[in-house]
């Protein structure tokens, strides 16, 4: 979502870091690519000016005249303003009320607004380990309620049942009190939408938020809709008070501007967004990590979660306990090649790593072909158990079965032969590191190299991951915490990258 954006700023600012001293000539100049940057990015008019006015502000001031370093202070300045902009705290629903309490999901048609639902009341129900019931009001929209119905069967959530003929209030009033009886602690209400703003939508919403005075008023805005979603967003909150904002698709490929804008010109939290189709993948808005991400600083913290999330516990220790006694076979590195596909591969691996802008943008040139993860565990899959244990056995013959049997070629099952070999005896050092007391973080899985459960970071250390700083104190093997590097499964002999070496196996795309 925000790779333009990232582009753009991290060359002005970059610029800005290799001179010496500042003149206010310098940052002026400076502030008007920044201020092109963001409307270029969907960014509303006036969020831009205020953004590049208070930067300038502080930019050609005292603290970055006496600064050491003038260009890398306007740069935290930048981040300081960005994360302003954003919201500064992480915000996510509120839930401090009487059960059951009310949820009020408004937007209009086709902004994602009853998958948002399902989202939210699995993240609710699987997190917050609450009861949920989830209810349609929508009694316009062809098959609506059926498809909440349907969503609710999928997440395993309750759904209201449906009944003819009733309005979104009465079906309002109607879940709280199966609510009520039910015992749920939360009771999501997904109102209808329309493809435009009218004066029936806005009724009806508030129609339905004075029946049941929800505790929480969240409007769901498709970011892909650039300025359009700032415009719905002030009129939704001037007829209803909303209480914050959902994000859907922000994995997509649009500007970013929406996101930037909507916070500043209603002043409601971006509370949670959408980042993929599955049911799962509905995160908190934490300002200050997508700020990091603008500004091409990574979010290290998000790749320890997603890392903690994706990573079977029991399974990891078992790798890791093969791994301390140098065994590595191919059913090993199969469970590595999953792992990484479950980070989102290589490129969602290096989004989340600090300074890595310079470094996506060569990955791109390369033109590499990250499907190699499936072809790969195809071949691994062609195999009998006796040739997974103990590759040593596969001759011609073999191979030519297990090509055949995977749709590749005699080459390509060598080549990954070979990487096996490679990371294998990479797996024995390790694993000698380990018993040293110089391995791996036994944390991040198999998947980054390290093998083992959860990744175990210092307090004071995680600390400084949430406020943007590579600390000192991370274990060996984690990016930036010394000892042996994380390794990148199924990425051998490729093309060399500054900082990451060879990847062996990494094919160009055809």
């Amino acid at each position: 979502m925000f790779d333009a954006l990232q582009d753009r700023l991290g060359g002005i600012l970059d610029r800005l870091t290799r001179r010496g001293a500042l003149t206010e000539g310098d940052v002026a100049e400076a502030m008007r690519e920044v201020r092109r940057a963001l409307l270029e990015a969907d960014v509303a008019l006036e969020v831009a000016r205020s953004f590049v006015d208070k930067v300038k502000e502080r930019a050609v001031g005292v603290e970055v005249v006496k600064s050491v370093t003038p260009g890398q202070m306007v740069v935290k300045i930048v981040h300081d303003e960005l994360v302003a902009m954003l919201g500064s705290d992480a915000q996510g629903i509120s839930l401090a009320a009487a059960a059951p309490v009310p949820i009020l999901m408004v937007g209009l048609q086709g902004s994602g607004k009853t998958t948002s639902t399902a989202k939210i009341a699995k993240r609710l129900t699987t997190r917050e380990k609450r009861k949920v019931l989830m209810a349609s009001l929508d009694t316009r929209r062809p098959a609506a309620m059926e498809q909440l119905a349907t969503l609710g069967k999928q997440t395993e959530v309750a759904t209201l049942p449906i009944v003819a003929g009733q309005t979104a209030v009465q079906i309002a009033k109607r879940a709280m009190e199966a609510g009520r009886l039910g015992g749920y602690d939360v009771v999501l209400l997904d109102t209808a939408g329309r493809t435009t703003l009218d004066d029936a939508l806005m009724a009806e919403v508030v129609e339905v938020k004075k029946a049941v005075n929800p505790h929480e008023v969240l409007l769901v805005a498709d970011a892909l809709t650039g300025q359009d979603a700032v415009t719905t967003a002030r009129a939704f909150d001037a007829a209803l008070g909303i209480t914050g904002l959902v994000l859907t698709r922000l994995d997509g490929d649009g500007r970013g501007g929406a996101a930037l804008s909507m916070r500043a010109v209603t002043g409601k939290p971006i509370k949670l967004v959408g980042v993929g189709e599955r049911f799962d993948q509905v995160d908190e808005f934490d300002p200050r990590r997508v700020a990091n991400r603008i500004l091409g600083q990574g979010d290290v913290v998000a790749l320890v979660e997603k890392a903690a999330a994706s990573i079977d516990a029991e399974q990891a220790q078992k790798a890791a306990e093969r791994m301390r006694k140098g065994q590595f076979d191919l059913n090993d590195l199969k469970g590595q090649l999953s792992q990484m596909q479950k980070l989102g591969g290589m490129s969602g691996v290096m989004s989340m790593m600090p300074g890595v802008a310079n470094l996506k943008k060569q990955m791109a040139g390369a033109n590499i072909d990250e499907s190699v993860f499936k072809r790969q565990a195809a071949i691994i899959d062609s195999m009998t158990k006796d040739e997974r244990r103990n590759p040593d056995i596969l001759k011609a013959s073999r191979k030519k079965r297990i090509a055949a049997g995977s749709g590749s070629k005699v080459e390509d099952v060598n080549k990954l032969l070979k990487m096996h070999r490679q990371m294998a005896d990479m797996m024995k050092m390790m694993g000698k590191a380990g018993k040293s007391g110089r391995g791996p973080l036994a944390g991040l899985g198999a998947a980054l190299g390290f093998g083992g459960a959860a990744p175990q970071i210092p307090p004071e250390a995680m600390e400084e991951l949430k406020q943007g700083k590579m600390p000192q104190g991370l274990p060996p093997g984690f990016p930036g915490g010394g000892g042996i590097p994380p390794t990148f499964p199924g990425l051998g002999a490729g093309p060399k990258l500054p900082g990451l070496g060879g990847f062996p196996g990494l094919g160009k795309k055809k």
